[in-house]
């Protein structure tokens, strides 16, 4: 898989070929279903179940596997690799939680890339299962009349049989920003964040809005700091609940800081040489950066390594 920059955030990697043009093809997908070779991954509620093997945790069970922990809800195919295909289901009622020897392990998906327990591609996985499989938890009736709705395209669709209505999976874009005047980048904190960790400032993406007018808008609302130039970075997917972190870099035109502090408890501009400091663990205030699973850790990262974009 080609490591490009939004590959190398948290959920970033997942090789499947999600294998689009197939999903209406009822036959080739109950086929599928049912292959040895197939793996299946498997969540209660929005909590993964897991597998301790030889090799470490393991987000895959067997179809028989998988049927020995419950009865199933909706299912999704996620798509294919070499080794076969990757389906996604979720349980119709929560796992027991048990300390029984060879019970299933229950681990969020955020603990899970903090800690680093699975391998790239089945976090990507499971980010990919966990909002497809939220989504169909929270639209089994549809929006224009109201009647149940049922799973179709392999778990890719919900059709309504009484008004013919197709409702499909939605991802919410955020922009995510680290705007910049020379050797100085602007970034805030929220009073949920643990304390000194400050990010860079983020927000949803509006209708008929573009990304470099949402960078320009959010980061006015939250610091009243004026954005020319914006520049793309990279995306991250966020499965809290299905977001799409785009990461940008913006050029400042502006110096003064007016805190929204419905949105922040603080804002304020880091030089490059305290981003270092930061990330070397010597910030003289004791600051830090969010996690290395995070895009803003990657976008303040960059900075620190003088790699940002130029503007005139």
């Amino acid at each position: 898989m080609t490591q490009d920059a939004s590959a190398r955030t948290g959920y970033g990697e997942n090789p499947l070929d999600r294998l689009g043009m197939r999903r209406d093809d009822a036959d080739f997908v109950s086929q599928l279903f049912v292959s040895p070779s197939t793996r299946h991954i498997v969540l209660s509620g929005e909590i993964p179940l897991l597998r301790e093997t030889q090799r470490g945790l393991s987000a895959y069970f067997s179809k028989p596997q998988a049927d020995a922990l419950g009865g199933a809800g909706d299912s999704v195919l996620l798509g294919s690799d070499e080794a076969g295909a990757v389906f996604a289901r979720q349980l119709s009622q929560p796992a027991p939680e048990t300390a029984q020897e060879g019970a299933p392990l229950q681990i969020d998906l955020r603990s899970l890339a903090v800690q680093g327990r699975l391998p790239a591609a089945e976090l990507g996985q499971l980010a990919q299962a966990k909002s497809l499989l939220h989504w169909h938890a929270r639209h089994g009736f549809c929006a224009q009349c109201g009647a149940r709705t049922y799973v179709a395209a392999a778990g890719w669709k919900r059709i309504c049989t009484p008004c013919g209505a197709q409702h499909f999976p939605r991802t919410d874009p955020v922009v995510i920003m680290l705007a910049i005047d020379g050797e100085n980048c602007l970034v805030g904190r929220q009073a949920r964040f643990n304390p000194g960790m400050y990010s860079a400032l983020a927000g949803f993406v509006e209708p008929g809005e573009t990304i470099e007018a949402a960078v320009r808008r959010e980061v006015a609302e939250e610091s009243a700091i004026l954005v020319g130039d914006v520049a793309y970075h990279a995306s991250q997917t966020w499965p809290f609940p299905a977001s799409l972190m785009m990461g940008c870099f913006a050029q400042a035109l502006s110096r003064e800081i007016i805190v929204e502090t419905s949105e922040l408890e603080d804002a304020r501009w880091l030089t490059r040489t305290e981003v270092q400091a930061i990330f070397a663990g010597t910030h003289p205030q004791g600051l830090t950066t969010p996690n290395p699973i995070a895009i803003a850790w990657h976008l303040l990262k960059v900075f620190a390594e003088g790699r940002e974009p130029r503007f005139s």
